[in-house]
């Protein structure tokens, strides 16, 4: 619909959309912060929930990417202004491990 040239919502359209906004700030305001290891937290209000390093907002995946270019854990923790000890990296790869050793079997299951 238009109106003085705008576009604009039907009343139908923006009732609908009204809701669903509603329904994403509930959904967010029940999730909570998530202590996944020493160094590790999922927090909705950083980085979209995605795994970081506490403390920052440093993704687990981008130091998991670094590991995998063979960077070592020094140049890592230098890279990130020290705010990543190695310890955290230590324990991102061993809880990447074990989420890999979890889900593994699903995956082979499901391309056999």
């Amino acid at each position: 619909m238009r109106k003085n040239g705008k576009r604009t919502l039907t009343s139908a359209r923006a009732s609908s959309r009204n809701a669903l906004v509603s329904r994403r700030r509930v959904s967010a305001a029940k999730q909570k912060r998530v202590m996944l290891g020493r160094y590790i937290i999922a927090d909705p209000k950083i980085c979209h929930g995605k795994p970081t390093i506490r403390g920052t907002r440093i993704m687990v995946s981008q130091v998991l990417d670094q590991v995998a270019l063979g960077m070592d854990w020094v140049s890592i923790s230098e890279r990130w202004s020290g705010s990543i000890p190695k310890e955290a990296i230590a324990e991102a790869v061993r809880l990447s491990s074990q989420a890999f050793l979890e889900h593994a079997p699903k995956y082979a299951a499901s391309t056999a």
